[in-house]
């Protein structure tokens, strides 16, 4: 199975990115499976049903989140109503939504995908590996292809759940951070891992921010609004090949500029 992993999408350069560069992705490099973590997706901040549904539409199988799920609250029914968007698995109980899905390609062939969200530097939530272990044995044993969107801010704690989970899940990819490591790798057991899949949206930018904004609130310590940069837009992401037993082959990193 050839999956297409999709760094955080930012605003609206990010969707056009995925308007013109999407399916030509898919159909260069056969992809059956295409993942997007979409949490910014809404102004550079949150997610929208109605942008969800036009993601959806552009051919991605599921879009997945962080900690800037909540920032719409239009988006609660949403998670309630769909398994196709979802939020970090290790929210409390009773939290809108769900952290796990296991869809079906249009060659049917299952694969499951998961979404955690770190606790260094970040909201102090349920331990990601624990809940990860115990949704991992919720799984049915066909499902051998189960990708995991480990969305945290440091990476001792992202390449310790690399860890964690090698020779247990195909891959684990790193979001949150929008700036793409060169550490791709395939563990040991046979795990695909990035620390950061990267951003899909404007470069020249800070994390997809105006970076004049951004550079005023550091020299000022004032607060300032955010407003999305638009500047050289890139899709960025990981392409990951995995056989039949769940196993990462593959792992190479995506980068594709936008002409203007």
């Amino acid at each position: 199975m050839n999956v297409l992993f999709i760094g955080d999408v930012v605003g609206a350069p990010g969707r056009r990115a995925l308007e013109e560069l999407l399916s030509r992705v898919v159909d260069r490099h056969f992809i059956d499976l295409v993942i997007t973590n979409g949490e910014n997706a809404s102004g550079g901040l949150g997610i929208t049903p109605v942008i969800a549904d036009q993601l959806l539409a552009l051919g991605i199988d599921v879009l997945t989140s962080g900690n800037h799920i909540w920032k719409h609250k239009e988006i609660l029914p949403y998670l309630e109503a769909t398994d196709r968007l979802l939020r970090p698995a290790n929210y409390p109980p009773g939290t809108p939504g769900r952290g796990l899905s296991v869809v079906e390609t249009a060659a049917g062939e299952k694969a499951a995908v998961l979404n955690l969200e770190g606790r260094v530097f970040m909201n102090p939530l349920e331990c990601p590996f624990r809940i990860v272990d115990q949704l991992l044995a919720s799984i049915p044993p066909e499902v051998k292809v189960i990708i995991v969107d480990m969305h945290a801010e440091a990476t001792s704690e992202k390449q310790a759940l690399g860890w964690h989970l090698d020779g247990r899940v195909s891959a684990v990819v790193g979001t949150h951070t929008h700036v793409q490591t060169a550490d791709e790798r395939i563990l040991p057991g046979g795990t695909g891992y990035i620390t950061d899949a990267g951003m899909t949206g404007p470069v020249d930018s800070v994390i997809g921010m105006k970076k004049e904004i951004i550079l005023e609130r550091f020299l000022s310590q004032l607060p300032q609004p955010f407003k999305v940069a638009t500047q050289n837009i890139q899709l960025q992401g990981v392409i990951l090949k995995i056989d039949a037993q769940g196993r990462c082959q593959e792992i190479n990193r995506l980068h594709l500029s936008l002409k203007s």
